[in-house]
């Protein structure tokens, strides 16, 4: 282990320095492998920073090259496939990739040059500025702009699933009749189809389903996966899994067996009274449109479908409720009322399967009182009791996580 003497320097400056010319001339003469496991974050979180300026360089180039071909005398049809075999050409790439590239370059100049921005200074990676431009495609330049406004100063916080999903409710927020229109029209497209593998085995494949009722599915195969993981049962979760779908399909097996687990859906006192249309959230999925929301919590009758009407400017539960009564402990509800997801950076784990952690061990003292009780999923759980990462609660109601390596990130509960 190195150390703190022997380290190699890396300045105090570098986590707020711009990219470009000096923060690569001051990578460059770091040797990451000399540095403390602080530091090798903060170098890599700065290359990350250089990537991000130097993606927005590259698709500058391109929109250069489409300028350079609009000045030649053609037709205008051929213009863009001129600039395109150009790219593709130069870069070694098919036509389908030189034209999607070049597509995405040409959205980031002229319809949200905020993103081509963000992307320059470093604010936001190349997937977080995909996400942006390709999640909003349906939307006019105009309301597409508005979205993103509203959302890109806090981007860089989220993964893209997190950033997917509060996308998503944007768009629907911005034009809730279109969303409910583009929903309906693509679950009229839904489909179950095969592929067969060149290992000889088949894949399944389902498109366009109804979230609501693919969540309460899932949650029924997951329930009886875990109900066959008895003392020496060698199969995987993903192989058990697997198992109980084909049981499903053929009606054999686990699959007579009944229930379901608890699906928890997020709404607000207008939204079932059809007073709005904003959406609601599905825990795990993200948003839905404000239809599935009221039809959860008014038709649901198999299984536990758990509903939390909130207060919707503070997020606050106002009020909770089950479609079907089933033992659980209060303070497991409250927790998983409280805390959505999985609190880890980044998880998107719903808290209805996740474990209920001890902050402070109980084989330490701690108290089981919701103060010291948060959703874990499996994998963190094990990680926070066998590492040196941790949390604390802080007064917003958010987490503080110090990392095996010494750095602390803000998280919620809350993610959708």
């Amino acid at each position: 282990m190195i150390s703190q003497d022997n380290a190699e320097w890396v300045p105090e400056s570098l986590d707020t320095m711009e990219p470009g010319h000096e923060l690569a001339c001051v990578l460059s003469a770091i040797n990451v492998n000399e540095c403390i496991g602080y530091d090798r974050v903060r170098v890599l979180r700065a290359h990350e920073r250089m990537r991000s300026f130097y993606s927005a360089a590259l698709y500058q180039d391109m929109t250069a090259i489409v300028d350079a071909v609009d000045t030649e005398d053609m037709p205008t049809p051929f213009k863009e496939d001129a600039a395109s075999a150009e790219v593709a050409a130069a870069l070694k790439w098919t036509r389908r990739t030189a034209d999607n590239e070049l597509g995405f370059a040409i959205d980031l100049r002229e319809r949200l040059p905020q993103v081509w921005a963000a992307l320059t200074s470093g604010e936001i990676d190349l997937r977080r500025a995909k996400v942006l431009v390709f999640g909003t495609t349906h939307l006019s330049k105009e309301v597409a702009r508005e979205v993103v406004d509203s959302i890109l100063d806090r981007a860089h916080r989220y993964t893209t699933a997190q950033l997917q999903a509060r996308l998503r409710k944007a768009c629907v927020e911005a034009n809730p009749e279109d969303a409910a229109e583009r929903y309906e029209s693509a679950v009229e497209q839904r489909m179950v189809a095969t592929q067969v593998d060149e290992s000889g085995t088949v894949h399944l494949f389902a498109r366009d389903l109804p979230p609501h009722r693919l969540a309460a599915g899932m949650k029924r195969v997951n329930g009886l996966a875990k109900s066959l993981r008895r003392p020496g049962e060698i199969r995987t979760m993903d192989q058990l899994r697997a198992d109980v779908v084909l049981d499903l399909l053929e009606g054999t097996g686990v699959a007579t067996r009944s229930g379901r687990g608890t699906v928890v859906i997020h709404t607000t006192p207008s939204e079932l009274a059809g007073l709005t249309n904003r959406p609601g959230e599905l825990d795990g999925y993200g948003p839905v449109i404000a239809d599935i929301a009221r039809q959860v919590a008014a038709d649901q009758v198999d299984g536990e479908w758990r509903w939390v009407v909130e207060d919707p400017d503070t997020a606050q539960p106002l009020a909770i409720g089950t479609t079907r009564r089933r033992p659980n402990a209060a303070q497991q509800r409250l927790v998983e009322t409280r805390d959505r997801t999985c609190i880890h950076p980044g998880c998107r784990m719903p808290a209805t399967e996740s474990d209920i952690d001890h902050n402070i061990q109980r084989s330490q003292g701690g108290p089981t009182h919701t103060g010291n009780l948060a959703p874990l999923c499996r994998h963190h759980h094990v990680l926070k009791d066998n590492t040196s990462w941790s949390y604390r609660a802080i007064a917003s109601g958010d987490y503080e996580f110090t990392s095996l390596l010494g750095h602390t990130y803000t998280t919620s509960g809350q993610s959708p």
